[in-house]
């Protein structure tokens, strides 16, 4: 059964994560409100602590537990920005953390998911893969299993982002999230369509497994091949049990939008260049949405700058313009 999180559980996550995760800076671009003709801001979570927006969300959930949970250990599924989330709140709490995750993950984020004192384990080729070893550790070993997305504290955290955009610019026409399980954008427009109803909220991820975005065309939740991709924290399914985030991005997201590898390219590149900005792809895809004219804004608009946590040596090609993707074709 569908389940829906509430603008008082946000607000309650605000309260409970101010002391550990920072108020990130949303600041005005001027390459793309100069290309664009409409103020664009950037929301800049790549900035956080533990280089993403995940923080929040992890904080919140590894705080809302009980003492006797904690005392169990947490574990979770992750493509990688979750995992180090979710490292650091467990190392703040106490408490043991081990993280699972497929082959697809980047080297760099399964170190830092390491130097933070979790246990990182590589299982399979898929998120799914990941999710079984967390289902065993749940039932033999007794963690308890604080998913990326699909947990209302988890959702909630992620939506004292939306709060904050809100506050700070309360005029936005539309805000372009990026869309993966659907825990970040279900967040923000929970926030956002409370406090101003009229602004649009667009979800952006890839075209080589956007998972939610496949469901949503099929009306529940299904199955989607993860696939490499420089969007790799977007990749992953929505669980075919999904409890929270398809039933809430299909009433509060207003449209989706899917960049090409060589799209996703550009926005890492312009982040660079234009933003002085280090950007993962999942990242990105805001700022290429607006770049390949996927979409053309008509008033003030926000992105999300979800993370930094991407491969330097892969971030090194790209600006370089050596990058694979930037051989495709336009």
């Amino acid at each position: 059964m569908a389940a829906m999180v509430t603008m008082a559980e946000v607000l309650a996550a605000r309260r409970r994560i101010c002391k550990l995760v920072h108020r990130t800076a949303q600041t005005t671009s001027q390459a793309l409100s100069e290309t664009t003709g409409q103020t664009i801001l950037l929301k800049n979570e790549h900035q956080q602590l533990t280089g993403s927006f995940k923080l929040r969300g992890a904080t919140n959930a590894v705080l809302s537990l009980s003492d006797q949970e904690r005392s169990r250990g947490v574990t979770a599924a992750s493509t990688g920005n979750h995992g180090r989330a979710l490292s650091h709140a467990a190392n703040a709490a106490g408490t043991r953390a081990v993280i699972c995750m497929s082959s697809l993950v980047p080297t760099n984020k399964i170190e830092a998911i390491k130097a933070l004192g979790a246990e990182a384990r590589i299982v399979g080729k898929s998120q799914d893969d990941a999710q079984i070893e967390v289902d065993r550790l749940v039932k033999e070993a007794g963690f308890v299993d604080i998913p990326p997305f699909d947990r209302a504290e988890v959702i909630a955290g992620q939506g004292t982002i939306g709060l904050e955009i809100m506050e700070d610019a309360p005029e936005l026409d539309a805000v372009l999230v990026p869309l993966s399980g659907g825990g970040l954008i279900a967040g923000i427009a929970l926030a956002i369509k409370t406090l101003s109803p009229r602004t649009r909220v667009i979800g952006v991820s890839m075209e080589r497994g956007a998972a939610m975005v496949a469901c949503l065309a099929a009306g529940r939740p299904i199955d989607v091949e993860e696939v490499e991709t420089l969007a790799d924290s977007l990749g992953g399914g929505i669980g075919l049990a999904n409890r929270y985030t398809f039933s809430m991005v299909r009433e509060l997201v207003d449209e989706t939008i899917v960049l090409s590898e060589r799209e996703i390219a550009q926005a890492i590149a312009h982040g660079y260049f234009q933003e002085r900005a280090v950007l993962e792809g999942g990242a990105a895809v805001g700022i290429g949405a607006i770049l390949a004219g996927k979409f053309k804004p008509s008033g003030p608009t926000a992105l999300v700058l979800s993370g930094g946590n991407i491969d330097m040596s892969v971030h090194s090609q790209i600006v370089a313009g050596t990058h694979k993707a930037l051989r495709e074709a336009a």
